[in-house]
């Protein structure tokens, strides 16, 4: 017999540890294996690969072979591209789809990106806004800073000729005027001061005219009270030389009066929701100078010195920010330094009015305000007889293409008179201004108007008409230098007695800053 095979008792426990070895090797790979694919699982949006294969789920419309039969453990495709079952919706937070988006691609996305058919933007986002180019008739000037405020002014020198004819006189003159004009406006982070000022003088440099010289000033303080308040306190001046064609205009006079008017008041404005309330108060007060005969002699006209004040109130409805109804009432008192003027007469008094209209603002095409009413003065002496009438007011202002402004002002209003026996009349003003841009530096100025110089019944004088209209050419040199030119001509006609025409020319230089 042979003698058994020798083995040494090492092999055997050798053999066993490298069994035990493989063993927990095989275990601790699967228990990572497991712990990763459960981190996987919980957190999705933090892995690529779990991104990818969304995205493959998303488009891959046909089921991969080997997944039909998995239809119990999965759940069919969400509406954001994204796949889950119930385990996961049990353990994972809710995520809104920007969040998800977020996780997964660093950044912001939308439904589109998922999509194959994505949509077509519009005109206006595919293409870059253009900007309106500004051109030399539109560019503002940079002005002048003067700490927290910005001042531009500009200066208008021009010659000019006039021939005036009076009936059977004519006058003509050539003259230089000079005209200033200076806008000064706070820069504040809360309200706002703005002053407007302009003035003109002219010196004759031939033939026989009266000279009219001009200035005003006035200013503006906006006070944001709060959300709903705004306040506003205004101040202003204004100098001039009373027309000859005006009827209270002494006749035959080589220089007539020099008036001054100095203005003040204050408004509030408050939006109550859907209505808005304004309450204001104006007071004026006029001096009239010295008029000069041709002879040499002067004429005192200190009985048309007064003080006048009226309190108005308005309410409007606020239908649309576009559109508001509003109803306004009135009241003023006027009061004459002397009781009596020089002709015997107490010309102190009241007015009264009420009106409705309606104000609109559809942005730049058109902007305004129009109302009917009423209105009437009385006055103190009762050989004065009281003066009523119907008003039509409007302010609008309307583009009707790019380039074109046209500015309609229409204006009812009770004018009392200084002349002996007569109390006043009523004037109906019609203005219209249209400017146009002919072209990127050439702006063209059209003004045509009419005054109706109503007077009662019982006056002695007649009605009056005055019809004007202006043109003018504004070529921009520069943004600091103007070319200017005008042309105009007014009518004055009267039932009795003989009309008047005056015609002017002239050319300017305009240095603004």
């Amino acid at each position: 017999m042979g003698q058994p095979k020798q083995t040494s008792s090492v092999t055997p426990l050798r053999a066993m540890s490298r069994a035990v070895s493989f063993a927990a090797f095989g275990c601790l790979l699967l228990s990572q294996t497991a712990a990763f694919a459960q981190s996987a699982s919980s957190q999705p949006a933090n892995s690529r690969s779990a991104a990818s294969q969304d995205n493959r789920t998303t488009y891959n419309t046909t089921p991969t072979a080997g997944f039909d039969d998995e239809t119990d453990d999965t759940a069919a495709p969400a509406a954001n591209g994204t796949t889950a079952n119930a385990d996961d919706a049990q353990q994972r937070p809710a995520i809104s789809d920007a969040q998800a988006g977020d996780d997964i691609t660093g950044s912001i996305l939308d439904e589109d990106i998922r999509r194959l058919n994505t949509r077509e933007a519009p005109v206006d986002e595919a293409l870059p806004r253009r900007r309106a180019a500004e051109s030399a008739s539109t560019e503002e000037t940079p002005g002048i800073p003067i700490g927290t405020f910005v001042l531009r002014p500009s200066v208008n020198q021009s010659i000019n000729t006039e021939t005036t004819k009076d009936g059977n006189t004519t006058q003509r003159r050539a003259f230089l005027e000079t005209d200033a004009a200076a806008t000064l406006t706070s820069d504040w982070g809360r309200h706002q001061l703005t002053v407007t000022s302009e003035g003109a003088w002219q010196k004759n440099v031939s033939g026989e005219g009266e000279e009219q010289p001009s200035f005003k000033i006035n200013s503006d303080l906006r006070l944001d009270l709060t959300d709903d308040t705004t306040a506003h306190l205004i101040a202003g001046y204004n100098f001039y030389r009373e027309d000859t064609d005006d009827p209270d205009a002494i006749t035959n006079a080589a220089q007539q009066s020099d008036v001054q008017e100095f203005s003040a008041g204050a408004s509030v404005q408050r939006d109550f929701g859907i209505l808005r309330g304004t309450t204001a108060l104006a007071l004026t007060r006029s001096i009239y100078s010295d008029a000069k005969l041709s002879n040499g002699t002067t004429v005192s006209l200190s009985d048309r010195n007064q003080t006048a004040g009226t309190l108005r109130g308005r309410v409007g409805y606020e239908l649309s920010p576009a559109l508001i109804p509003f109803i306004e009432a009135n009241i003023g008192r006027t009061v004459y330094d002397e009781t009596q003027d020089s002709a015997g007469y107490e010309r102190s008094g009241h007015s009264y009015g009420a009106k409705a209209g309606v104000e609109v603002d559809l942005g730049e095409k058109l902007k305004g305000e129009v109302g009917v009413g009423y209105e009437m003065a009385n006055f103190e002496d009762s050989r004065l007889s009281s003066i009523d009438t119907a008003t039509l007011d409007a302010s609008l202002l309307w583009s009707p293409i790019r380039g074109t402004d046209v500015n309609l002002d229409l204006q009812t209003s009770i004018q009392p008179s200084t002349t002996a026996g007569e109390s006043g009349y009523v004037s109906h003003a019609l203005t219209t201004t249209v400017t146009h841009q002919l072209r990127d530096n050439l702006v063209g100025t059209m003004i045509g108007g009419v005054i109706w110089r109503d007077y009662p019944t019982d006056s002695t004088i007649n009605d009056e008409l005055v019809y004007t209209a202006a043109t003018g050419l504004t070529w921009n040199i520069n943004r600091y230098l103007d070319l200017t030119s005008t042309l105009g001509y007014e009518l004055t006609t009267r039932k009795e007695g003989t009309d008047s025409q005056q015609w002017r020319a002239g050319v300017g230089l305009k240095l603004k800053r």
